[in-house]
């Protein structure tokens, strides 16, 4: 009677010896994914990786600003004041006092309104600069079209 549970026949019906993985024969290459070209010799190429920037942005509207907040900077856009805890790296509404410095000791209230506080720091984001300028005119647009 066989070993095996299941009398099916398949892969284990031709005996043949087991190597351990990794272990080759002599004269055989490594083994490779097929199509897949081996490493150049120089090492590994480096990505080509889109340009990044860091920006500051309104968080009511959305608008891109400059990094340099002044206490009385508003937003040329929806008019928010710039130097409030919204737009702060420190805002946190899971947080106590909605702020994630453990030096506040009283809640600062509206949120959006200007502040003297001294632990404000903008919040940043990186983002990818993925876009060429497009054409400056419909004409141009539309000259391009048939280029």
């Amino acid at each position: 009677m066989s070993d095996r549970k299941y009398r099916q026949r398949g892969y284990q019906d031709e005996p043949r010896a087991r190597r351990p993985q990794g272990e080759k024969k002599p004269g055989e290459e490594p083994s490779r994914a097929p199509g897949r070209p081996l490493q150049d010799a120089a090492g590994p190429r480096t990505p080509n990786l889109m340009a990044s920037h860091e920006v500051f942005k309104c968080a009511r509207c959305g608008n891109m600003l400059s990094l340099a907040v002044e206490n009385d900077a508003r937003c040329a856009r929806c008019g928010v004041d710039l130097h409030s805890c919204i737009q702060c790296v420190s805002f946190d509404t899971a947080a106590r006092f909605e702020c994630s410095q453990p030096t506040l000791t009283a809640r600062v209230s509206p949120k959006d309104a200007r502040n003297d506080c001294p632990l404000f720091a903008p919040r940043t984001t990186i983002e990818r600069q993925t876009g060429t300028p497009g054409p400056t005119t419909a004409r141009q647009a539309f000259d391009d079209l048939f280029k």
